[in-house]
């Protein structure tokens, strides 16, 4: 099948790439002159695994090309996807949905044949009948229908959860073309047995960020208890291990830490919050505030953690953070817990340095003033604290003998509570959580 993705950036970018992998002819759509020009090279303007050799395979291949034409999208198929940004509005909770709304403006006028728009981009429940709306206004004698089809992706494992994912969901309106397309679309997956979830619109809205905000909750409920541990003197770990037996809970998401951060979590729970007020039912969501706030307090608490471990100040120290991506296999700097805590540090007079396997671009034009070792062992020379900040496996299976050698002070707060505590403290270290 012929179909275009609109936008190419981690989400757009992982799909298209996919949708070549699968069979169909695809052409992206991006109209950033330089993101556009390095995906068109077959080079993949951020870290995701996997997804260089998928883009270059299938850019030599002629499956996939490059275009900032709306004029040529609306020529080369009857399938678009929208899969632009949709970032949190500047000094509010809402969702920015002007790249969304700028993608129908953009294409609709210039279709000459009914078509089919599938939303995959992450936005408030209320987004596809405002859309269909204003599609109709702009459609000129033919027929667009817009469904919408979230995606589940994890940044680290995105190309695997495109093409192996565990539901489909199609939020479509009765007698349209939507599901069809889809399922043609999706065939490999559905014959492997791939969950298949038909719903109107708004439920399949509800569905991508209602599961954001599940895992936002399950996430602050573990630190909210780490919190408890703290003052009862337990072990979070332990309890976590214990209540993850329950198959009605999981272990999944229930390692406390640093909290979450990254460019969907954050922002989606914020604009679930703000979509709610807007409908009426703010209260129904006034949980999440607390999630957030949990979710806030854990950076915080990790700067007083440092400044304890110093004696109580962070004038004149050095501070060695591992870690600057929200979360290991990524580059994704956004809302990174790790850079709010190095930041913060610094605010407070400590010299930092930091070292992360894929993040040092992304965070220098972030954090500009922090200093950046280019290796792990390097951010820690001279430090007073070390702090782990992304549960990286290189971080992981650090030598704490060797790491030891290097700092000024055998000071190291895990702030993943993902290195070996024994190992370290039969190293000399002073281990904290």
């Amino acid at each position: 099948m012929r179909m275009v993705v609109l936008g190419l950036g981690y989400l757009g970018a992982t799909h298209a790439a996919c949708m070549a992998e699968l069979g169909h002819e695809v052409l992206g759509v991006e109209i950033d002159p330089a993101k556009r020009d390095s995906l068109a090279a077959g080079e993949v303007p951020f870290y995701e695994p996997g997804l260089p050799d998928l883009l270059s395979k299938h850019i030599r291949s002629g499956n996939l090309q490059v275009t900032d034409s709306y004029a040529d999208a609306a020529d080369f198929a009857d399938v678009f996807f929208i899969a632009v940004g949709t970032p949190q509005k500047k000094g509010e909770y809402g969702a920015d949905l002007q790249y969304v709304d700028s993608v129908i403006e953009e294409l609709v006028p210039q279709l000459t044949r009914n078509s089919i728009i599938l939303g995959k981009s992450t936005v408030p429940v209320g987004t596809t009948n405002r859309l269909t709306e204003r599609a109709a206004e702009l459609a000129k004698d033919i027929g667009v229908e817009i469904a919408w089809n979230p995606e589940f992706l994890r940044e680290g494992y995105a190309v695997r959860d495109t093409l192996e994912p565990d539901r489909l969901v199609v939020g479509a309106f009765p007698g349209g073309q939507a599901e069809a397309i889809a399922r043609d679309i999706y065939a490999s997956a559905i014959e492997r047995g791939t969950p298949f979830l038909v719903t109107d619109p708004s439920s399949a809205e509800l569905v991508k960020t209602s599961a954001n905000a599940f895992l936002a909750t399950k996430i602050s409920f573990i630190n909210a208890i780490a919190e408890v541990c703290d003052a009862a003197g337990a072990d979070v770990r332990a309890v976590a291990d214990a209540i993850g037996f329950d198959t009605r809970i999981g272990r999944k998401f229930l390692n406390a830490g640093l909290g979450f951060g990254g460019g969907c979590l954050p922002k989606d729970i914020r604009a679930f919050m703000a979509r709610a007020g807007e409908l009426g039912a703010a209260e129904a969501l006034s949980f999440l505030r607390e999630v957030d706030n949990v979710n806030m307090r854990r950076r915080t608490r990790m700067v007083e953690l440092t400044r304890k471990a110093c004696g109580g100040s962070l004038l004149g120290v050095r501070i060695g953070v591992l870690g600057a991506a929200f979360k290991p296999e990524s580059d994704d700097v956004r809302d990174s817990p790790a850079l709010n805590v190095a930041g913060q540090v610094q605010l407070q007079g400590a010299s930092v340095t930091v070292y992360d396997p894929k993040a040092m671009a992304n965070s220098r034009l972030l954090y500009p003033t922090l200093d950046y070792a280019t290796t792990a062992i390097g951010a820690c020379e001279s430090a007073d604290v070390v702090i782990v900040a992304t549960e990286w496996n290189e971080f992981v299976s650090l030598d704490p003998f060797r790491v030891g050698d290097v700092v000024r002070q055998k000071r190291v707060i895990d702030g993943r509570m993902c290195l070996p505590e024994a190992a370290w403290k039969a190293a000399g270290w002073e281990y904290w959580t």
